[in-house]
């Protein structure tokens, strides 16, 4: 999704009624400043917002996720293309959360390890585990080999680390 290209078409629509940034956020029950961030592409609305949105507007969800208004016979491909893209934003955010865990998860580790005396190797082992999952997810929606590669070459160093640690 191009959040910038959304904006630019959320605030031409928006002009096009005759709409002001504030009687739209009152129409949709929310702050002139979230539509701002919209229209400059900042960021993306609250999914729920969608429908209400393209209601005020005129337009289709589907135009509205394209940024763009859509010929009536490319509608099922930019349709098909939209749900994919919504679908990889919905796994990137959960990703997200993951990632966060992760972090709190390692800063406790740190400080159980620091108490314990434990030597860092185990640490480097969560570490590679966590950035080799965290690759792989990637790639599984992005399909970018860097991602893979990155994602393979943590793997391995997961692996040595884990036995290094084991041996000592």
């Amino acid at each position: 999704m191009d959040q910038v290209q959304i904006g630019k078409f959320i605030a031409e629509q928006r002009k096009l009624k005759g709409l002001t940034q504030e009687k739209l956020a009152e129409m949709l029950g929310i702050t002139k400043n979230a539509i701002s961030k919209w229209e400059r592409g900042l960021c993306l609305m609250d999914m729920s917002l969608l429908k209400p949105l393209s209601d005020i507007l005129g337009v289709s969800i589907n135009e509205i996720l394209s940024g763009k208004l859509i010929k009536n016979q490319d509608i099922s491909k930019t349709s098909e293309e939209n749900i994919i893209k919504l679908t990889e934003l919905v796994n990137l955010q959960s990703m997200k959360y993951g990632i966060i865990g992760m972090a709190l998860f390692f800063i406790v580790l740190v400080i159980i390890s620091t108490w314990k005396n434990i030597p860092a190797s185990a640490l480097v082992s969560m570490l590679c585990a966590y950035n080799s999952v965290t690759f792989l997810s990637r790639y599984k929606i992005k399909k970018d080999k860097t991602d893979l590669l990155t994602g393979v070459l943590f793997f391995i160093a997961l692996i040595c680390n884990t036995i290094a640690f084991i041996l000592s």
